[in-house]
């Protein structure tokens, strides 16, 4: 299972990565595996700020739609646009290409509630 060490993760099964107050997030492989092929990611949210752990969009697979909920306070501040055409980098490349959003970060004493790699590890069992 791959779990990069230099991400955090949520619950949820959500990767973060953080750069200075700017967040990049998408879902785990763990979570891309569970849901199989995605065929449509949407976020509605650009633009908008949100709580920790509101929904800031959806994530279609063939059997199933799931929540995506946002791991940090902010504001949206850019979606994947290539996840249009090609959502099915998110089973492919959940660390790379396949990431979904990025968000400016109201409180950054949040990413402290974060799993890190480890933690993560030991919730999903890897």
């Amino acid at each position: 299972m791959n779990v990069p060490a230099n991400l955090k993760y949520t619950k949820d099964h959500e990767w973060v990565s953080l750069e200075g107050d700017i967040a990049t997030v998408g879902i785990t492989h763990f979570a891309q595996k569970e849901l199989g092929d995605i065929v449509y990611v949407e976020v509605e949210t650009l633009d908008q700020t949100l709580e920790k752990e509101e929904v800031f969009g959806t994530v279609e697979a063939v059997k199933t739609v799931s929540d995506l909920f946002l791991p940090l306070s902010g504001e949206i501040i850019e979606f994947n646009d290539a996840l249009e055409s090609n959502p099915e980098s998110v089973n492919t490349d959940p660390y790379g290409a396949g990431w979904m959003i990025k968000v400016k970060v109201s409180n950054l004493d949040e990413v402290d509630s974060l799993l890190s790699s480890e933690a993560y590890k030991e919730l999903i069992g890897a």
